[in-house]
């Protein structure tokens, strides 16, 4: 906990599920957090939440797969909060059709936000992390990097190439003291699931409170040890063994 204490973390998609639930337990455990969304309405509402609470939080509206959008708001937390040390690149779109009924257009918005927008945060604070020798990125990954199902190809093709994306960050970072971790989560109770899934039990899936304090372990390592990757299942689901 006094390892994440002081430190300043955005969380992309900050403003509801699993990013609203990582905001307020990097906040509890001392945390300056950006909450960034692309609905900024939503992230205001987690950044009061925690502000109420007594901690430190503020908003960004970010589209993570504009690069511009990207740039200003790593260099607007840069500038105005001193220092960039957590980046976790959570937010994620799908959309439940079958290859054949995929709209191109909506196959490239999927890949743009769940594969581009890792890559350009990454790409944009790596630079400044490696030049202070340390900071940490977490990348929020799925099952649907380990496995398939159907009517999720694009869903699948982002995620298993964010794992991906996220090894090879590592294998580059690690030498300048940058971390870099994978956590692969199955599923949550989250409107990412529930508002598309009506009849899915919530009882077979996981708080994602409990995803979130599994960042908080991976955030709070010592200096000479990192976590490159971690899964994180309920217990009842069945979309993994």
């Amino acid at each position: 906990m006094d390892r994440i204490s002081g430190k300043t973390a955005l969380v992309t998609g900050g403003g509801s599920g699993l990013g609203a639930a990582i905001c307020r337990t990097l906040a509890e455990a001392g945390a300056v957090v950006v909450a960034a969304d692309v609905r900024e309405e939503k992230a205001e509402a987690v950044a009061r939440s925690i502000r109420e609470a007594g901690g430190r939080a503020r908003t960004l509206r970010l589209d993570v797969a504009d690069e511009a959008d990207a740039r200003r708001a790593v260099e607007s937390v840069r500038e105005d909060l001193g220092t960039l040390d957590i980046l976790v690149n959570n937010a994620g779109v799908d959309l439940t059709v079958s290859v054949e009924e995929m709209p191109v257009a909506e196959w490239d918005r999927i890949l743009a936000v769940n594969l581009r927008g890792p890559f350009l945060m990454s790409k944009l604070v790596l630079g400044p992390m490696r030049e202070e020798g340390r900071g940490h990125i977490v990348n929020i990954v799925s099952t649907a990097a380990k496995r398939a199902w159907p009517n999720a190809s694009a869903y699948h093709a982002s995620k298993w190439g964010l794992l991906g994306l996220s090894h090879a960050l590592h294998v580059e970072a690690r030498p300048h003291g940058v971390k870099v971790s994978a956590v692969i989560a199955g599923g949550m109770r989250t409107p990412f699931l529930l508002e598309r899934f009506p009849d899915l039990d919530p009882g077979v899936l996981q708080d994602p409170a409990n995803v979130a304090e599994t960042v908080r372990f991976v955030l709070s390592q010592p200096d000479e040890t990192v976590i490159p990757e971690v899964l994180v299942l309920p217990m009842r689901e069945t979309s993994w063994p």
